[in-house]
């Protein structure tokens, strides 16, 4: 299978994004992002999404992902729907910058001796918004994708967020804190 088929079967969300350059380089992104990590394709349908929900969390990476791209794209047709252009949402930079939120953790994880997932060295340095924006940058992203990666996570609290990223911060930890925070 070409390199590019298992990005695809990965991500078939890809083909959501109209704009075809902008689809290749979401693509690209996580071509290199598993060309650096230790981590394949295989690995991230079950390794966990986070590490920060305790070691009974059976939910993988990909169906968290996923779930945050599906969710992140709802929003912003109902956004589009309901509010037209008093509040315009650019859906090839959202789907875009949704994909690629987490792509840093291919960098901020690894398996120890028993399989289990762990914080890489690397990722002891650098939290995966930094090197999924690195990686974005790399393959030639525009800023307001970068910018979604960047501001996904907590640390994006410190800037103004665009609405595109307001969204998939929402969808992402939406999908998150019930399992961090269960009632």
């Amino acid at each position: 299978m070409k390199e590019k088929d298992k990005i695809y079967d990965l991500w078939p969300e890809l083909n959501w994004i109209k704009d075809e350059e902008l689809r290749e380089k979401t693509a690209e992104v996580w071509r290199r992002a598993l060309e650096h990590s230790v981590l394949t394709a295989e690995d991230l349908q079950h390794i966990p999404f986070t590490l920060l929900a305790g070691p009974d969390l059976k939910v993988s990476f990909m169906a968290h992902k996923r779930c945050v791209v599906h969710i992140a794209r709802d929003s912003g047709e109902k956004m589009q729907e309901f509010f037209g252009e008093s509040l315009p949402v650019d859906m090839d930079v959202l789907i875009s910058g949704a994909i690629l939120a987490d792509v840093g953790k291919l960098l901020e994880y690894e398996l120890d001796e028993n399989g289990k997932t762990i914080q890489s060295r690397y990722g002891k340095y650098l939290r995966h918004p930094f090197s999924g924006v690195s990686l974005a940058e790399e393959c030639g992203l525009p800023p307001a994708v970068c910018h979604i990666i960047a501001a996904h996570a907590a640390e994006g609290d410190l800037v103004k967020r665009t609405t595109e990223a307001y969204i998939v911060h929402h969808a992402d930890f939406m999908t998150f804190l019930p399992f961090k925070n269960p009632f």
